[in-house]
């Protein structure tokens, strides 16, 4: 595995960004995507708490837009929680999981010294080297993704910005894959917070893997393979060595849930937009089996539990007609519409999709009267069959940076990170000085 991988690292290492501009675009979009989710998750108390107490226990010269100031490794896992605390950041079906969200918060903290082509070069690296691993260390039933490889990735695109060739940049991988943890998916059943903690640390461990590395600490060349056998009980899946771009095949969230949620809601909307909703009788979502293993939580009463609820997505969607921060906030979370809604929907495996591994979703709604609507979705905004627009992806970043950003700073900062030139500094909007250990 790790001659693949540093095959795929020499590659990106001789990649001009600039020569395929498909790869510069798509990483600017998702940069801007996830610092949208991050405004808005920064608002959640939690995460507002967790900065404030972290600035007072260790200040630091990182500083968010109107925040204290952070150090590097808390900045990380700031980032990190508040991208992923409302559930609407990137993901990667292949890899079953996020490359890029622990790849950008290690980053990002540590960029003052780079030019915003810099930044992307060693993004896309990073988001590369993290999909790849997401196919091949395919996780045990009761874990959850974000703590685990996206660590891998974190390390390669630190790595990378601190000027590190293929093979030490390899190094600082193998060094995270010495220490990858067992992180529960247990909180998202239960509806506690602590999974949004997750990505913060494969940031963390990202950042210090990568800074060993740049100060010589070594690591065995099969750490990742290894890992794979004792933490995972079986053998990797092939390391993907190909110049195929994983980063074209990330997907944006139009909603605020988890993917297979998505299609439920998407069918919901459909079917919702001009229906007395007083009169449904029963609602019946037939679905892929991994959505219902994942997210066949019921009657959830956090936030966490609803974004992992098919019922939820498909109520909230039929109630408001949205599926964003908002609709877990009170009162509109506990709604009662909304949840007399959610109670009314029973989920069914679809056995063809299961076994085409196919994604998708047939909602079937059955009123009063005995008639009866149906809806089937087998591809969301954000698919490969209909793919992200660029409209879509600015109302969605001006929507996240409600109540964080006023207009004009909103499009300011959207601005910079779809069009900024590559020689720009790569975030000048966040006002913070030259870190103590730049890249």
């Amino acid at each position: 595995m790790d001659d693949e991988l540093v095959a795929v690292l020499s590659w990106l290492q001789a990649l001009d960004l600039q020569s395929v501009p498909e790869v510069e675009r798509k990483a600017r979009w998702l940069v801007a995507d996830t610092l949208g989710c991050v405004m808005a998750g920064r608002r959640a108390a939690s995460v507002a708490q967790f900065e404030a107490r972290s600035s007072a226990a260790d200040p630091g010269a990182f500083r968010f837009s109107g925040g204290p100031g952070l150090s590097a490794t808390h900045a990380a896992m700031v980032l990190a929680m508040a991208a992923c605390w409302d559930e609407a950041c990137e993901g990667h079906a292949g890899a079953h999981g996020r490359p890029g969200v622990a790849a950008l918060a290690a980053l990002l903290p540590l960029s003052s010294a780079l030019s915003y082509g810099a930044f992307l070069k060693s993004f896309v690296v990073g988001y590369e080297v993290g999909a790849r691993f997401g196919a091949s260390l395919r996780i045990k039933k009761g874990m959850h993704v974000d703590g685990n490889w996206p660590s891998l990735g974190a390390a390669a695109a630190v790595a990378h910005a601190l000027g590190l060739g293929p093979r030490q940049i390899a190094q600082a991988v193998q060094i995270a894959a010495c220490q990858l943890p067992m992180s529960l998916y247990l909180p998202v059943r239960s509806g506690d917070t602590s999974r949004n903690t997750y990505l913060g640390h494969s940031a963390v461990l990202g950042q210090n893997a990568a800074l060993a590395a740049a100060s010589g600490v070594t690591a065995p060349a099969t750490a990742a393979h290894e890992y794979a056998m004792v933490g995972l009980g079986q053998g990797p899946a092939d390391f993907d060595r190909s110049t195929h771009f994983h980063i074209g095949d990330a997907y944006f969230k139009p909603y605020a849930a988890v993917r297979h949620v998505h299609y439920g809601a998407l069918a919901a909307h459909r079917l919702g937009r001009h229906v007395d909703l007083h009169q449904v009788a029963s609602l019946v979502l037939e679905i892929y089996e991994e959505a219902i293993i994942y997210c066949g939580n019921r009657h959830p009463q956090t936030p966490l539990q609803a974004q992992f609820s098919l019922s939820f997505g498909v109520a909230a969607m039929l109630r408001w007609g949205r599926l964003d921060p908002w609709v877990y906030r009170e009162p509109q979370f506990q709604d009662p519409l909304l949840r007399q809604l959610e109670g009314k929907v029973s989920l069914q495996v679809d056995a063809a999709w299961t076994q085409r591994q196919q994604r998708g979703a047939r909602l079937s709604m059955i009123f009063k009267d005995g008639t009866r609507l149906e809806q089937e979705v087998t591809a969301v905004p954000g698919d490969a069959q209909m793919p992200f627009t660029l409209q879509a992806l600015s109302d969605k970043f001006f929507v996240y940076c409600d109540g964080s950003l006023s207009v004009d700073e909103a499009a300011r900062v959207l601005d910079h990170c779809l069009n900024a030139p590559p020689q720009a500094k790569p975030f000048s909007f966040w006002n913070y000085p030259q870190e103590i250990t730049p890249c």
